[in-house]
């Protein structure tokens, strides 16, 4: 399972021209499913995205956490960070899950982070979405278990 995590000021997620998810200061989680992932994989992950020190501190450091920092998470399905881009010049897709496991995961992904008691906006699982952030620093992790 993959999360690429991007630190952010403001982000939404728009579908058919409806705003389906936004937060201000915290995370936008790119969330990839692979093909041996399973709940412990989703729950593992959700730990290190929740507890990955990102934020500054009073510093100036990164030593504070999303909910240390009083962030939210949009939460967006991504099945593009699963794929193969080592041969050739087309991704192949063959390392992710199938749909409905996906989704499960995801769903799981979002519900372990939302019973940590932190404020989790999604997008839609496997729509056409047009997402729009601000990246605080920049600030970005590729994060994967």
């Amino acid at each position: 399972m993959i999360a690429l995590i991007q630190r952010v000021t403001h982000a939404s997620v728009v579908v058919d021209e409806k705003t389906v998810g936004q937060i201000g200061p915290g995370l936008l989680v790119l969330l990839g499913v692979e093909k041996d992932d399973d709940e412990q994989k989703a729950k593992r992950l959700c730990e290190k995205v929740l507890g990955y020190r990102i934020f500054s501190d009073e510093q100036g450091k990164m030593n504070l956490n999303v909910q240390q920092a009083g962030g939210s998470l949009l939460v967006v399905s991504q099945f593009t960070l699963a794929a193969d881009t080592k041969k050739g010049m087309r991704p192949s897709f063959s390392g992710g899950a199938e749909p409905t496991k996906a989704d499960q995961l995801y769903q799981y992904f979002v519900e372990q982070s939302r019973t940590q008691g932190i404020t989790t906006e999604t997008g839609e699982f496997a729509a056409d979405m047009q997402v729009n952030l601000t990246n605080d620093g920049p600030v970005t992790f590729w994060l994967q278990v």
